[in-house]
């Protein structure tokens, strides 16, 4: 699964919305939206969401989590912990991304709030290259990956996968030379 895989999963999240425009409820396979109301908030996915922002017919709300008070909090809180801590959504850094790239006029202060996201994300990527570092030295066979979000696992995945192939090769030839074959009996 590559970034722009777990962009579009995503983009199914729900935002909330103020329209400025009238509509019935939309029938769609994934439920039914709706109806719209100028100046009523209503959820939607982020995909709708973005493509009524870029028709200019409403008005993206940023989500709860996307406060400079509570990522600040988030962020001093990932650099105390050791362990990975929750985060305000599995999706954090694509819905910022998108929000920011796409309707930044609708969120305050978007600049220090893409900062403090970055740092959130900087701060979690060193963790978890620390933690792969030390599980490939420590030559474990199992890792625990509590509150890790689908786009940093997809980081550091390429990475774990060669690494534990090679530990395995590794390991192969050291059982078969111990056990009284050489390497030029394979």
């Amino acid at each position: 699964m590559d970034p722009s895989e777990v962009e579009f999963l995503a983009e199914k999240e729900l935002v909330k919305i103020v329209p400025n425009f009238s509509l019935d409820k939309i029938y769609l396979i994934g439920g039914d939206l709706g109806p719209f109301n100028p100046g009523l908030p209503v959820d939607v996915p982020l995909w709708l969401a973005l493509n009524f922002k870029q028709r200019q017919k409403c008005r993206i709300i940023p989500p709860d989590w996307m406060d400079v008070e509570k990522l600040e909090e988030i962020r001093e809180l990932e650099k105390r912990e050791e362990a990975f801590t929750p985060v305000p959504s599995p999706y954090y850094m694509e819905l910022t991304k998108l929000l920011l790239n796409h309707a930044s006029d609708n969120i305050p202060k978007a600049d220090e709030i893409r900062t403090l996201v970055k740092d959130i994300w900087d701060t979690r990527i060193a963790k978890l290259r620390l933690s792969a570092d030390s599980f490939i030295s420590q030559q474990e066979a199992h890792a625990k990956l509590d509150n890790l979000t689908l786009l940093e696992i997809n980081t550091i995945r390429e990475f774990l996968l060669n690494s534990l192939n090679c530990m395995f090769k590794l390991r192969s030839n050291l059982q078969a030379g111990s056990s009284g074959r050489t390497f030029t009996d394979y």
